[in-house]
Order: structure tokens, then sequence, then C-alpha cells
């Protein structure tokens, strides 16, 4: 199985819009990334996201290039300050490869806790719009496949 961990794109700030939509740049970086990663053999049966409007938009640009006509599925406990475990310890039944499009530093503490069984944020260096494919084996322990960035398609 593999898990996609998505950070949502540069979002306006709440001074600009309290909602937090994808600024312009976050659209293009997210838009990039997708197409960068639809010419990849992706299968994804889910693209969830938190239900925030930045990890909704995100969610959708990725998911009509790599899933499409999937609807994204919004989902409870992937807020930033949301604990990881409820998340990891339902990872550990699925089956197959999933995206989850989120925020900091629950992204940071998720992939640090599938990979490393502790919640450090420090694991791995998200930036907006990033990517991290994570990969089970079959001893059911995570180990990182690959991470990208969006400044690596500029």
């Amino acid at each position: 199985m593999k898990l996609y961990l998505v950070q949502h794109g540069e979002a306006l700030s709440d001074e600009v819009d309290p909602a937090r939509p994808l600024s312009d740049a976050g659209r293009e970086d997210v838009r990039n990334m997708a197409a960068f990663l639809a010419a990849r053999p992706l299968a994804l049966a889910r693209v969830a996201h938190s239900g925030k409007l930045r990890a909704r938009q995100t969610a959708e640009l990725l998911a009509a290039a790599l899933a499409p006509g999937r609807p994204v599925e919004p989902r409870t406990g992937l807020n930033p300050n949301d604990p990881p475990e409820d998340l990891a310890r339902e990872l550990a039944k699925w089956n197959e490869d999933v995206m989850v499009v989120g925020h900091l530093p629950f992204m940071g503490r998720l992939a640090a806790l599938l990979v490393s069984g502790e919640q450090h944020g420090d694991l791995v260096a998200y930036r907006p719009g990033s990517v991290v494919c994570l990969e089970r084996g079959s001893g059911n322990g995570w180990t990182v496949a690959w991470m990208l960035r969006p400044e690596l398609l500029a």
C-alpha cells in the first residue's frame, strides 16, 4: 500500500481572507504537482482532506488529475493539532493506495509516527503543496518512498 501525505497548497492569510483559500501561487503549485504526478502510475482508491477550504481545494485539484471522477472525501481528525494515532490505526486496516491532504503540524506528526513510531515533527521538511509517499511493507511497517516539494517542479 502507498500513502500519499500532502500538505495543502499555499493559502491566503487570515487577514486577506478568513476562509483561507489557496492563493494563486498555491493553485499553480498544486496544478504543477498534479500534472507531474499524473504522468506516473498512481492508482488512488480515495483522496481525503480535512474539510478546510485550502485542503479541499488542494484535494480537488489533485483528484481531478490523479483520480478523475472520484469524489474527494472530507474527514474529521485531520486538522492541524489533531492527534495522528486515530488515523494511523485506521490506516493499518486499509490495503488500497490513498492520498490524504491536510495541515501542519498534523501531517508531519503522522508521517513521523508511521515511520518511526514517534510523533516528532521534524522527520519531513514539508512546504505548502508538498507530497510525501510512504509505503507499507509486508510487516506493516512504513518507509518513506519519496518526497516532492513544489519548488522542484518550478
